[in-house]
């Protein structure tokens, strides 16, 4: 299955076409209408609720977006749903992603992100699968997580499916990680088994072997993230076919 030639057509929205500083905040409804209003197609994260349902929103607590504190997998959807996004104008509140689908509608094509903590658990990725069984509009799935990417070829084989990497894994969020495991996900030591279809890649490390073995003897489209100032982009635009991008219009 080849790729969708949007993938690579136009500048991806990072988490929508969000702008902290004027109340459009990142994940949102009101972000999504942002880049459609635009026709830039949509990055979105997705997390796990204690329900097994699915919301948009990138952390695995809710304390930088939020006035509430704790894991977002200990609260159940309808509780989700109800907490409002700090320094919405809008009054955004937290969207199921059902209503995130709802809202886009097929306008624009989206790149969605399934979060994960490494530790072998399907269930959001299955719950996703099965909301986007009723969507109609171009969308593909990517994940952190090659156990998420393999999953995806008997879950949803009819849908595009790409590895996020990086080179170092060295935020908060990867702290639990093992040597062993980030030097696999940094070297694709995974491919044989995840199979992704397209590469989405630091910007600032775009230019390491894995990515570039990808796109030149695999041929396979690498996005760049997260992109956000000129020397960035100049990097995206010279050594990748699509970025993922945010604080400017390109």
């Amino acid at each position: 299955m080849s790729t969708p030639s949007w993938l690579v057509a136009k500048p991806i929205a990072h988490r929508g076409l969000h702008d902290k500083a004027n109340g459009v905040i990142e994940n949102t409804i009101s972000a999504a209408k942002a880049a459609i209003a635009r026709g830039f197609p949509i990055e979105c994260d997705l997390q796990l609720t204690a329900d097994g349902e699915v919301i948009v929103f990138h952390d695995f607590e809710l304390d930088r977006l939020t006035g509430d504190k704790g894991l977002v997998v200990e609260r159940k959807l309808a509780d989700l749903t109800a907490i409002d996004i700090t320094g919405s104008t809008a009054a955004d509140k937290i969207p199921s992603f059902r209503q995130f689908l709802d809202a886009i509608d097929g306008q624009v094509p989206l790149v969605i992100e399934i979060k994960s903590k490494f530790n072998g658990d399907m269930a959001l990725t299955k719950r996703a699968c099965e909301i986007l069984k009723d969507y109609r509009g171009p969308f593909v799935i990517k994940s952190f997580d090659p156990e998420i990417v393999a999953a995806l070829r008997t879950l949803a084989p009819d849908v595009t499916r790409g590895i996020i990497g990086e080179l170092h894994y060295a935020s908060k969020n990867d702290s639990f990680m093992s040597p062993e495991l980030k030097n696999r996900l940094a070297n694709l030591l995974h491919f044989e088994e995840s199979q992704p279809q397209f590469v989405s890649w630091k910007v600032s490390d775009v230019q390491s072997a894995a990515p570039y073995l990808c796109r030149v003897l695999g041929n396979l489209p690498l996005m760049t993230w997260t992109v956000r100032n000129p020397e960035d982009r100049a990097l995206a635009e010279k050594h990748a076919d699509q970025m993922v991008f945010e604080g400017f219009l390109p």
